[in-house]
């Protein structure tokens, strides 16, 4: 395999990865390299990536390399959180939210074995609408984001803290999720939640 397709495959590596990111290290055991030249080669594809104008960078966090997006480019990220075609929140962001909401502080991880399925592309959505955030990482390694609820998610449920949850079997059956997530926002919001009132990041009033 040449220098081109190493950092090939570390670019797609570093995207399965997501938040919790990679160590040189853990690159190197899997591309079979010295974690030495695999550091460099990452730096490499940094290079590369800001060369070309690409929308995405790598930044080292905590001893980790992660992929990000650039900061010239968050003006259309909010344009995109803003946008009415996204109000609503899928099936998987309502059960994201609510193993979040009862599990927390809780990494991506945890979550994706719970629900069977990646939950990144969820998770994301949350952020956005400012219904959860990173509350700390988790002594484990690679650091993983833990995440948790917003004053937000408190405000809009009329939640005076997180003890007020209903008691709920969501986590008794995993096969019954989908179902037992749409009782549970049933009994928090009054009616069948669809989310499509929830505005987007910094617009939930108080």
């Amino acid at each position: 395999m040449d220098f081109g397709q190493m950092k090939s495959v570390i670019e797609g590596l570093l995207f399965v990865a997501g938040d919790e990111g990679l160590n040189a290290k853990q690159l190197a055991e899997v591309l079979e390299q010295d974690p030495k030249f695999t550091a460099e080669l990452v730096l490499d594809l940094q290079s590369d990536l800001k060369r070309q104008k690409r929308g995405i960078q790598i930044v080292e966090l905590a001893g980790t390399f992660q992929l990000a997006t650039v900061p010239e480019h968050a003006p259309y990220f909010e344009k995109l959180a803003h946008s009415p075609s996204r109000a609503s929140l899928s099936q998987a962001a309502l059960e994201t939210l609510a193993i979040v909401a009862y599990r927390q502080p809780i990494t991506r991880v945890d979550i994706e074995e719970i629900r069977g399925v990646k939950s990144e592309r969820a998770l994301q959505t949350l952020v956005a609408k400012d219904l959860i955030h990173e509350v700390d990482r988790a002594d484990a390694p690679g650091r993983p984001i833990l995440y948790g609820t917003t004053k937000a998610f408190l405000d809009y449920f009329a939640l005076a803290s997180i003890q007020d949850l209903p008691e709920t079997s969501l986590f008794e059956n995993d096969d019954n999720l989908e179902e037992e997530t749409r009782l549970l926002f049933e009994k928090l919001d009054g009616k069948q939640m669809t989310f499509e009132d929830i505005p987007a990041s910094g617009e939930i009033e108080p």
